[in-house]
Formats: structure tokens, sequence, C-alpha cells
């Protein structure tokens, strides 16, 4: 009798056994259930490293991005006035273009961009992306920024118009009670002198000096007719090729940056000096610029 109770409830233990760890109803319940668990687990983490990846590209970027600006006829007009207007001396039209070039830049004081796009111009050809400390002090405000753009802008006019004038003296013309007023909206930087004086001098001669071409070029200008260096040449050069000029006058002290990025289609000109670009801009009018001094390494 014992041995048959024995062997009955041995069969009783495997039996719930078997049931405990067998693949019964419950089991592949609970299994499907820890599944459906993980899924939801995995999905939620998925969505909120997206939702962190996308806020992350929405911030303001830390960086300044750059591209070719708007040029503009110094010889022209700019919102119906004028760029450059003189009185007290007589005054002459040029067929052709003097164009000053500009960068526009995100990412400056009162102009935020986003990290998606410093991604953008980073992997854009024709811009440049630069850590903001580099291009204005940190901590600078909108204000501030704004203020030094237009300082520089009205002492590099004022330069340009001193050397200007005496340039215009040696080359016979009567300057005395001359005054001259410039402008050109939303526009700052020092980096148009050249081309201010170019114009002015263009205006106070009866020679068409450009010939009726389209001729671009950069650099600042100070009272001794010194053509110095600026920012962003490459991206000028794009602008002015984009735009129709044909010939770019670049500060010597800017070849480094220029040989080999010229523009097909775009001639440049090494300049040092207000003699320099206005000997350039005579001799590419009379169609004789084929011997003026290219940028080189």
């Amino acid at each position: 009798m014992h041995p048959k109770r024995r062997t009955h409830a041995e069969g009783i233990d495997e039996t719930s056994e078997a049931a405990a760890n067998g693949p019964g109803p419950a089991r592949i319940r609970a299994e499907r259930v820890r599944r459906a668990l993980l899924g939801t687990r995995r999905r939620a983490a998925a969505s909120l490293a997206v939702l962190l990846c996308a806020l992350a590209v929405a911030l303001p970027s830390p960086y300044t991005v750059e591209g070719p600006g708007p040029t503009a006829n110094v010889l022209g007009d700019d919102s119906g006035t004028p760029i450059i207007t003189v009185t007290g001396a007589d005054t002459y039209d040029d067929d052709g273009q003097l164009r000053l070039v500009t960068v526009n830049a995100s990412g400056v004081p009162g102009y935020p961009v986003s990290n998606v796009v410093a991604l953008w111009a980073w992997l854009a050809p024709g811009h440049t992306v630069t850590p903001s400390e580099a291009v204005f002090p940190v901590g600078q405000s909108a204000e501030e920024y704004i203020e030094e753009s237009e300082a520089d802008m009205t002492g590099s006019q004022d330069a340009a118009t001193t050397a200007a004038l005496a340039y215009a003296r040696t080359l016979g013309v009567d300057v005395d009670g001359v005054t001259v007023s410039m402008h050109v909206d939303d526009i700052g930087g020092p980096s148009a002198g050249m081309m201010y004086a170019l114009g002015l001098i263009d205006k106070l001669t009866p020679e068409s000096e450009t010939g009726g071409l389209s001729i671009a070029g950069t650099g600042t200008m100070d009272d001794d007719g010194n053509v110095g260096a600026i920012g962003g040449i490459r991206l000028k050069m794009i602008g002015a090729k984009r735009d129709g000029a044909t010939w770019f006058l670049a500060p010597e002290s800017n070849c480094d940056e220029v040989v080999g990025h010229v523009p097909d289609g775009l001639r440049d000109v090494r300049v040092a000096t207000l003699d320099d670009a206005y000997r350039a801009l005579v001799a590419i009018g009379r169609g004789e610029g084929d011997d003026l001094p290219h940028c080189a390494a």
C-alpha cells in the first residue's frame, strides 16, 4: 500500500513541476506581456532620443554662419538715393559699375542661427561656419554690434572721402569747397572703403574709367590711400561673380586667401594702394588689363 501511495505522490509532483516550467498558457501570456513592455520601453526611448535631437538642432548655435551677401554699385542709387553725392564740383556719369561686396552673417548678436542651419551651412558649398567668439566679443549685445558696424562704415566713408579728394587733386580736379556724402542701407563695416574712394574719383573725372564694365572689389582705406585687409574675401568673390562682375580688385594683404579660390569668369587684380586700384581701373576700362598683377601664392 505505501509504495503505491508513494508512487502516486511522486507522479503528482512531476506533473506540478512540468506545469510550472513548461510552456503553459499562463507562462506564454507572461512572456507576451514581458515582450510587449520591452517593446514599449524601446519605442519610448527611441521617441525620447528623437525629441532630444530635435530640441538640440533647434537650439541657438554657438557658431556664426556666413555666405555671399548683396553687392551694390557705388556709382548708382540705393533705395532711390545716390550712394555717393557730391556738391561743389561737376560730376560725370559712367556707363559701367563699381560694385562693393558684402557677406551675409547669421549667428551674430541680434541675428541668432539654429544648430540645424549651422549644420546645413557646414555641408553646403559657398558658406563658412566659424565659432562665434572668433567673430565678435563674447557678451556683445545686438545694440553694441550694430553701433560698432555702423561706426566702422562711417569711418570707412570718411577715410575714403579724404583719400579720394586728395588723389583727385593730383589728377587736376579742383576739390576746394567740395562736400561728399555716402549712403547705403543695411550695410556696415569698413571693407568698402576702397570702392567708395574709386567711385568718388570716377564721379569727379570726365573719363568713364570702367569702360562700361562691371568691376567689383573690396578693401579698407585709410586717409593716406592704403588698402587694407578684410574678412570673407572668398565669399565676396562669389557674390561679385553672381552679380555680374568680371574683374575683382583684391587687397594684396588678402592674396593668400584669394589664390585658388577665384570663381571662373572673374579676374582678380592685386592692389595695395588707392593709386594701384585707380590705375588698374583705368587699364581695365581701356581694355588693357591683361598684364595687371594677379594674387600669387
